[in-house]
């Protein structure tokens, strides 16, 4: 798999470890292994290992509710004394059955794999490449759903890769995400938009909170860098209320790298000066240009003193 869906996956370690290609080769010689999940409450962490190729060995770790494991004796699991287990784990891209042996809250042995033919008929009739052997594991151990394929494209997303599916999913793109983001009135240009956008925990509400103060269809690039730095629209808000009714996403991203805030221009405009352009608040905040400061220089309330005469007595007062 390629290396970008490699990086997504890294971003399931609290969860979901996958090693290698994130997957195993399809055959009755699947790997597995039952514990007691760290994170408690019941939970069973379940491991899964394929070496079906010299030195090529794959894994997939992650934890499940008991119920999620179809047919396991949880009883037997967790008695004392070794006895044979079996269960299985079902998902619309296929299924595990598996059998061994367990107890003393520890099993182990071999699972068979089996992909599902209708799953494999959905991706024929998108238009979606067949996977291959790995890539069908891969689908199953993700738990890449009908709804995701289907919501792309009812919203005429282009036809995705199997990768894409699978990145999507590592990093909880599904067809409720997508509508969502539609519903508040926005449509990301890519799937790969899709991909960072919720990777970064682009929501719904939150694009729609900027959509209500008149920032709807921003340009991806924008949201994401908004975002990076924790731009929220009441953020945003307390700048509208002070006058400026929209100051453009880029200035917004240089307002809040320096954490200008509403207060700080506020102490400004207590001081006589409204309405400062961005740039001159993004040059006083370098320099530490405070309303306190201002009062400093005994300059009245209501005087006009140029900006840049402030950043001159700054300045100069720095290198005294």
């Amino acid at each position: 798999m390629n290396r970008p869906f490699a990086l997504l996956l890294a971003l399931l370690c609290a969860s979901v470890s996958v090693a290698s290609a994130c997957s195993a080769e399809p055959s009755q010689w699947v790997q597995f292994k039952l514990e007691p999940a760290h994170r408690g409450g019941g939970a069973v962490q379940a491991s899964f290992r394929s070496q079906d190729r010299p030195n090529h060995d794959n894994n997939w770790s992650t934890d499940f509710a008991p119920a999620e494991l179809l047919g396991l004796d949880v009883v037997g699991f967790r008695a004392v004394g070794s006895r044979p287990l079996r269960f299985a784990i079902v998902r619309e891209a296929g299924r595990l059955d598996c059998a061994g042996q367990g107890g003393d809250n520890y099993a182990h042995g071999n699972c068979s794999f089996a992909t599902d033919p209708r799953f494999a008929q959905l991706l024929q009739s998108r238009g979606i490449a067949q996977p291959t052997r790995d890539e069908a594991f891969a689908l199953v151990a993700l738990n890449v759903r009908s709804d995701l394929i289907n919501t792309l494209a009812a919203a005429r997303y282009p036809t995705p890769t199997i990768d894409q599916l699978i990145a999507m999913t590592a990093v909880g793109v599904n067809g409720a995400y997508i509508s969502g983001l539609a519903q508040a009135g926005y449509r990301p240009t890519s799937i790969d938009s899709l991909v960072q956008f919720r990777a970064m925990n682009i929501t719904p509400e939150y694009v729609g909170s900027f959509a209500r103060i008149g920032y709807a269809h921003m340009d991806p690039d924008e949201l994401v860098q908004l975002k990076a730095l924790n731009v929220t629209s009441d953020y945003v808000a307390g700048f509208q209320r002070l006058g400026y009714s929209r100051i453009a996403p880029d200035e917004l991203v240089q307002l809040k790298a320096l954490n200008v805030t509403a207060d700080y221009v506020a102490g400004f405009e207590r001081l006589g000066y409204r309405n400062l352009p961005v740039d001159k608040l993004v040059q006083l905040k370098a320099l530490d240009i405070t309303p306190e400061f201002v009062q400093q220089t005994g300059v009245r309330p209501d005087a006009n003193l140029d900006v840049d005469e402030l950043v001159q007595q700054k300045i100069f007062r720095q290198q005294r």
